[in-house]
């Protein structure tokens, strides 16, 4: 594992201050008025949060993709919570939640992980899927994990040069922790603006592969395809553990623009790509009109 000093790019999150600003900026160029009717503002460009408001947690999309994919990994194995908050402070110590294909020496992907310390290959450090399995497979085997402290306890696993700099992130990793997994329902939010049709068979292959194969027992109990109440489109019906729950919804948010997921619905919440910005919302308040979603269960389209 190679020093936590090293300096790594990455992507920098888009602030809901920098959405704003562009926004302004869009409208001041292209929004001046002619002959009295101001033009309309473009959207904002595509991005994502955890929590909403003021204290909101600003990401880009392939950030969210990986907080939840880490999220869900940990929900596929029970584990708890805590184990998400280690391996997210982790990842933002590593790469600030990226998927990086370099780094020191041989390091690569999330968490930075060295193919000759034994790790996997490079191609499969490079699945985030891969490299979160192997992270929290040796995060369990750390006597005592769930009550040391993140730092520490991330340091077990990735020996790095200086392992107290994981601290600098247990807070920003407990709150989102808490919104991936659902402990805060509805936490998680993205948006831009949809085209096309939605690939729900993409969508629902790497749920599986991230949740695990469907089953009474496990997170995804199963899927099946309907068509929406207006019958324009098709909708995927995602049935789930209740305790799940959030965390699967959160993950198909979050992955909603890699496969063109315009729309999902949840426990009478409901989420628009378009308006995505504006957080989950009550189905009435939307003034959607949909068929009813079935009882623990996610529609996605």
């Amino acid at each position: 594992m190679p020093p936590s000093s090293r300096r790594l790019r990455a992507v920098p999150v888009i602030g809901s201050a920098l959405v704003l600003a562009l926004a302004a900026i869009g409208y001041l160029v292209f929004g001046s008025p002619r002959h009295g009717s101001p033009a309309p503002a473009p959207p904002p460009p595509p991005g994502c949060q955890a929590g909403t408001g003021e204290t909101s947690i600003p990401l880009d999309t392939d950030q969210a993709g990986i907080a939840a994919t880490i999220a869900g990994i940990a929900a596929r194995h029970r584990l708890p919570q805590r184990a998400v908050t280690i391996a997210l402070a982790a990842a933002l110590q590593e790469t600030k939640l990226q998927n990086l294909d370099y780094g020191d020496r041989d390091s690569v992907g999330v968490f930075q992980q060295r193919p000759s310390q034994g790790w996997g290959s490079t191609a499969e450090l490079e699945n985030p899927v891969y490299a979160t399995t192997k992270f929290f497979a040796a995060l369990v085997k750390v006597p005592g994990y769930a009550t040391m402290p993140v730092d520490q306890a991330a340091q077990d696993v990735q020996h790095s040069a200086d392992g107290s700099a994981y601290d600098q992130w247990t807070g920003l990793a407990t709150l989102l922790a808490g919104y991936f997994t659902g402990a805060s329902p509805a936490g998680v939010s993205c948006w831009y603006t949809p085209a096309g049709h939605a690939d729900l068979a993409g969508a629902m292959k790497q749920l599986t592969a991230t949740f695990g194969p469907a089953s009474k027992d496990a997170v995804l109990v199963g899927m099946t395809t309907v068509r929406s109440a207006e019958k324009k489109k098709k909708e995927t019906v995602v049935h789930v553990q209740r305790a799940g729950a959030w965390t699967v919804a959160a993950f198909l948010v979050a992955h909603a623009q890699q496969y063109g997921i315009s729309q999902i619905r949840y426990a009478g919440y409901v989420w628009n790509a378009a308006n995505g910005s504006m957080g989950w919302q009550r189905a009435k308040a939307s003034g959607r009109t949909a068929s009813p979603v079935p009882r623990g269960s996610i529609v996605a389209g």
